[in-house]
């Protein structure tokens, strides 16, 4: 999975989103020349576009979706501190082009974090991918096993932040867990993964996010750093702690696993060879 899948494409002039605190906003207004290069290079956690992420391997999308105030359209963007240049309708039609060239691929698209939507928005959302996907979404009363979703040709599992979205509508499926360490440091994240494992896995989808987080004292101390130098510091150690994971059921298994800049280092290669424990190949 990729952590804030759409953050390669952030707006350089973009407002600073409706969610942020109000001494985010007020310097922003302020100082713009100085605050907003920082909101970039600290909100930016990808830098591949959704189609290279899709071919690199990844199968997890987050999506943080939001509408802009003020705005009159029906227009929706992604959001990271920031709005996106591109609509969310833009890229569901990204995706639906790569599916179609890719029959046997199943992508999981988790819409989260809503910005701004009322609820004439959400419907509008929701009627959009049910337009643009059709048959390809798996109803979640279906068990996904790869063979039931190849034999009925469904290529689309969409999880939905919104109760009263999903009681209207059986396409889409319930908030994936998301284990996010809120950590500065790559121990610290360890630590935190390893106390939600011993907890027990979740019965259903779940993702262990193994991006670190910035604060503002941690900016402070490193004025000319950035969340890409940040997070390719703690590959190494990351990398080691991928490849001792186990996938499966089992009390301590790992699911999904989402990470920033994930064209970087072998992250996708590592989590993928993790399916080898439980399926090795076969000798023919």
């Amino acid at each position: 999975g990729s952590h804030d899948t759409m953050t390669y494409c952030l707006d350089k002039s973009s407002a600073v989103s409706g969610n942020e605190s109000k001494l985010v906003k007020f310097l922003n207004k302020c100082l713009p020349c100085i605050v907003h290069p920082i909101i970039m290079k600290w909100s930016t956690t990808q830098v591949l576009t959704v189609t290279e992420q899709l071919e690199a391997g990844v199968r997890y999308l987050d999506f943080r979706i939001a509408h802009k105030a003020n705005d009159p359209s029906m227009n929706l963007y992604f959001v990271h501190m920031v709005y996106t240049t591109v609509t969310v309708q833009d890229i569901l039609w990204e995706i639906l082009r790569w599916l179609e060239t890719h029959p046997q691929e199943v992508v999981i698209i988790a819409c989260r974090n809503f910005d701004g939507l009322t609820k004439r928005l959400h419907d509008h959302l929701v009627a959009c991918i049910k337009e643009m996907f059709q048959c390809k979404l798996c109803p979640r009363n279906v068990v996904p096993t790869l063979r039931t979703m190849w034999h009925l040709g469904h290529q689309v599992i969409v999880s939905y932040e919104e109760d009263v979205e999903l009681e209207k509508h059986c396409e889409l499926w319930p908030p994936i867990p998301y284990w996010w360490g809120n950590k500065t440091s790559t121990r610290a994240l360890i630590r935190y993964l390893e106390r939600m494992k011993r907890m027990g896995r979740p019965g259903k989808f779940f993702v262990a996010g193994i991006n670190l987080t910035e604060n503002l004292s941690y900016i402070l101390i490193h004025p000319f750093g950035s969340l890409k130098k940040m997070t390719l510091q703690s590959l190494p150690c990351l990398k080691i702690w991928i490849k001792q994971q186990y996938p499966g059921p089992k009390k301590k298994s790992i699911n999904i696993i989402a990470g920033d800049f994930i064209g970087n280092n072998d992250f996708v290669k590592d989590v993928i060879e993790l399916n080898r424990k439980i399926n090795p190949p076969l000798h023919c």
